[in-house]
């Protein structure tokens, strides 16, 4: 049970929004354009981590995941991120290819929602990216049976150990189970707060290869 307190704060606590607007005019024809330019605002702002998200994904018996993570390229297909292929997103991934990636950036009142098809990138583009990672990283690619359960902390120590021993005075190679995937966008949601909750939200979406947007109410 909550205390009382926590539920009086969630209860009534409240904030409202700046009032800083975003209409149909001032977005760019091109939403993947409009996500760089407020990506560059962000940066700008000096935002944490602007590059996290939140990709949520669908299991076999439709129960829903959601958890943070880089989304560490933009391609002219989409947004690329990596991980372990037999991890829990993986493994959803594997059995549906409709995925979604949440953009939220609190400091400016903004979250960008992206609806899209998943796809593996080249084995080419992964090993690109995975010679570009600090070599502690790599070995914890190796090391980590990802959303596999352990016994304790010190058996993935030892296998880091291992992998450490494997590859000492050599490159480290990418996993075989390790790469990227793409997620090509069909809809993306630009939402801006506004002062009583009337929220400024543009929604771009797909048809024959061309970008419409429309608002929605808030």
């Amino acid at each position: 049970m909550l205390s009382k307190e926590i539920k009086n704060y969630i209860n009534t606590n409240r904030r409202d929004f700046t009032n800083q607007p975003f209409s149909e005019e001032m977005a760019l024809d091109n939403p993947i354009k409009q996500y760089e330019k407020w990506f560059d605002e962000a940066l700008k702002s000096n935002i944490l981590d602007p590059y996290a998200a939140c990709l949520s994904t669908v299991d076999n018996l439709g129960r829903p995941s959601s958890r943070i993570l880089y989304i560490r390229d933009i391609s002219p297909k989409g947004f690329v991120f990596y991980t372990n292929y037999n991890s829990s997103k993986g493994s959803d991934l594997n059995l549906n290819k409709y995925a979604s990636l949440n953009v939220f950036w609190g400091e400016l009142e903004r979250q960008i929602r992206i609806q899209g098809i998943i796809s593996k990138v080249d084995d080419s583009v992964s090993d690109k990216y995975f010679n570009s990672r600090p070599r502690a990283s790599q070995i914890g690619a190796w090391a980590s049976n990802q959303s596999q359960k352990i016994k304790d902390r010190s058996e993935l120590e030892s296998k880091i150990k291992f992998y450490e021993q494997q590859f000492e005075n050599k490159n480290v190679s990418r996993p075989p189970h390790w790469g990227g995937y793409c997620l090509s966008p069909i809809s993306l949601e630009f939402w801006q707060g506004r002062s009583s909750r009337l929220h400024d939200r543009i929604v771009y979406t797909k048809d024959d290869n061309q970008w419409t947007k429309i608002r929605l109410s808030p």
